[in-house]
């Protein structure tokens, strides 16, 4: 689909060296391929969303980038480093799975405690104070783990990923199995957290409303191969042939438009149904010649509007044909 996207200016990386590199990575479990020369990269301060269905491989990917698979076959590279073999790399990871890595018999402050003491993190009691203050659960430090909801241990969880102040944290489906309101507050607080921490986010996903809202770049794993890879704002861009939609002050003369609009050399076709006058372009540059031929027919505009698809339109013609051929 894509080139490397433009990238966001990162914060830690050295020059020319993104958070994450994938070189044709293939991955095989009893014969059967999960994931075959996949490639792309991630940059440093970046949101970045891996998409696909469930079962696409996406949560082997992470295992592999984390060093706790093998490849198969390719190169895949964290902050410039294998992690298999990096102990001070993997320092510089954060990692939320969807057990969340807690306690339930130990209190909410006493579960960060156990970690910052297995990564030495300076002042730790200051740093937990001000986690549980950013993800809302200052008044619920000292209640136990078991005792707080699905949305309450996730938001922990991810407190719990980025004690140690890691420059990249991967999430893996951080927002599965809360309600909507839940999953909000996870959105809320990953992009949060990487304004404010200054991290890269590797956000394994399906929720695409999710992805769509917070992520700068995604990639779209199906059938074990990247069928896209671009920057959100890129693949939601229409693509094709343009489309614009035009509304009149008198919804009465959409008709009349219509008739004028196909008969324009630029027009494809015009649909006058939906309230609105839906114009395809055969130019991408012609909305400004459409708006003119209007104005001088006599019509007065409310509003124009370039249309543009949602990631969900995109993943899902790129996934439902993958899926037939895994």
């Amino acid at each position: 689909s894509s080139l490397s996207p433009p990238r966001r200016g990162g914060h830690k990386g050295a020059a020319g060296m993104n958070a994450v590199e994938v070189r044709g990575l293939s991955r095989s479990f009893d014969g059967r391929e999960i994931l075959r020369d996949v490639s792309f990269s991630v940059g440093h301060g970046e949101i970045f969303g891996y998409l696909g269905p469930n079962g696409a491989g996406k949560t082997t990917t992470i295992r592999i980038l984390l060093g706790l698979l093998a490849p198969g076959a390719g190169m895949v590279r964290v902050l410039g480093e294998d992690l298999t073999s990096n102990d001070e790399a993997r320092r510089r990871v954060g990692v939320l799975f969807e057990n969340n890595g807690l306690s339930d018999r130990l209190s909410a402050a006493d579960n960060l405690a156990y970690y910052a003491g297995l990564y030495d993190v300076e002042a730790p009691k200051e740093r937990i104070d001000e986690l549980l203050t950013i993800v809302g659960l200052a008044d619920r430090r000292d209640d136990l783990v078991g005792t707080f909801s699905t949305g309450m241990k996730r938001k922990l969880g991810i407190a719990r990923a980025i004690l140690h102040r890691p420059e990249i944290v991967f999430l893996d489906e951080p927002s599965s199995g809360l309600d909507p309101g839940a999953q909000r507050m996870v959105r809320d607080l990953i992009l949060d957290l990487s304004r404010r921490e200054e991290m890269t986010v590797f956000l394994n996903s399906h929720h695409l409303d999710e992805v769509q809202r917070i992520c700068s770049t995604v990639a779209i794993l199906a059938g074990g191969r990247i069928r896209a890879f671009d920057s959100v704002a890129n693949l939601t861009r229409a693509s094709g042939r343009p489309t614009v939609t035009v509304t009149l002050t008198d919804p009465g003369e959409h008709a009349r438009a219509r008739d004028i609009i196909v008969s324009l050399p630029y027009v494809a076709e015009c649909d006058a149904d939906s309230g609105a006058l839906l114009c395809t372009l055969t130019d991408p540059g012609a909305t400004p010649d459409l708006v003119e031929a209007l104005v001088r027919a006599g019509f007065r505009i409310e509003e124009v509007r370039r249309s543009s698809r949602s990631l969900e339109e995109i993943y899902l013609e790129y996934v439902n044909p993958a899926e037939g051929r895994v």
